[in-house]
């Protein structure tokens, strides 16, 4: 819907024919069925069925690229040695299943992360990205398995502690009928993720066990120092706790500078693969988000320029990571 809204020509397939139907009624598909000159794919399956799809899309459409939507990139990037496939995660969504929970508006400001690698092209990474920013969404772009630990710290073990805290909460409510009738703001907030569509978790936590096992004993090392806490009196280990908590979570990023805030950095860079996903995973490491980019090819040689857009602030820590690696960067404000 979202991409439709902004001129493009949609069609689409799935499993389910109803599904189907009912995205051409809402109005998220102009046809049915798959499009060899389809300039981008997005998939979205279970992540457990991705790189059989991106592997079809890239079969189907033999020019166009393909990316996708999972929440656990490593396995799939590590399946699909294709230049043209760019690994995709939107940080967005919501309680709702399938076309029920369509919303065009729904990437407005949520972070899309991209994870190329070395053997990603730089104009298909360049191509996504603008299509991707084009609906609203701030991109990340992260190395795939980095992509999987974090992920795993902000979305799946999460939505695992919920589950579990929901679980308590309905147990209990078995010998204590009020208690899911006294479940305010705090408690609904934490649980919200738990309403979600439970069959797409069993793949996920398959797909990305190893990190989401490394964050699950940190939280529990971490419940467990809260209990020592508790039941110790230990008053000023307990405030320390939650005031830490409190400055960070307060301390979350959001929303985007205004463009007289922002300026061009200019990096003149070989004309080869790889060099633009080297770019951006360095920008992710020095804490840079990078607003806008362009490629400019030399019409001559093997050399070109990056353009980056970063927040004012921040490039002069950009032109210092890349000069630390050789590059030779300029700034200038935009026009």
């Amino acid at each position: 819907m979202a991409l439709r809204a902004r001129g493009w020509h949609v069609s689409g397939v799935d499993l389910d024919e109803a599904t189907l139907a009912a995205a051409v009624d809402m109005g998220a598909l102009d046809r049915v069925g798959w499009d060899v000159d389809a300039e981008v794919t997005f998939v979205a399956t279970p992540v457990g069925h991705l790189a059989t799809a991106v592997t079809e899309a890239l079969a189907v459409a033999p020019t166009g690229l393909v990316t996708d939507v999972g929440s656990v990139k490593a396995p799939v990037v590590d399946a699909v040695a294709d230049a043209r496939y760019i690994g995709g995660h939107p940080m967005a969504g919501s309680e709702q299943e399938g076309v029920d929970g369509a919303d065009p508006e729904m990437f407005v400001n949520a972070t899309w992360v991209l994870t190329p690698t070395a053997a990603t092209n730089g104009d298909a990474l360049a191509r996504v990205r603008s299509v991707v920013a084009s609906l609203g969404a701030e991109i990340i772009t992260l190395p795939p398995d980095r992509h999987d630990s974090l992920v795993a710290i902000v979305s799946h073990v999460p939505h695992l502690t919920a589950a579990a805290l929901m679980g308590i909460a309905s147990a209990r409510s078995t010998e204590h009928a009020a208690v899911l009738r006294l479940a305010a703001g705090g408690f609904r907030d934490m649980t919200r993720v738990a309403a979600g569509h439970p069959g797409i978790w069993p793949d996920i936590c398959s797909e990305n066990a190893t990190a989401i096992d490394e964050v699950l004993s940190d939280l529990i090392a971490a419940l467990e120092a809260v209990r020592s806490e508790v039941v110790d009196g230990d008053r000023p280990g307990l405030l320390q706790r939650l005031e830490t908590a409190r400055t960070a979570r307060i301390s979350l990023p959001t929303g985007a500078p205004r463009p007289s805030e922002l300026v061009e950095v200019r990096v003149p860079v070989l004309d080869q693969q790889g060099e633009l996903a080297s770019l951006t995973l360095m920008a992710t490491d020095l804490d840079v988000n990078i607003y806008d980019l362009e490629i400019a090819h030399s019409a001559e040689g093997d050399r070109g320029v990056v353009l980056l857009i970063v927040e004012a602030t921040q490039s002069e820590r950009l032109c210092g990571g890349l000069m630390a690696k050789g590059y030779r960067p300029t700034t200038a404000p935009l026009a």
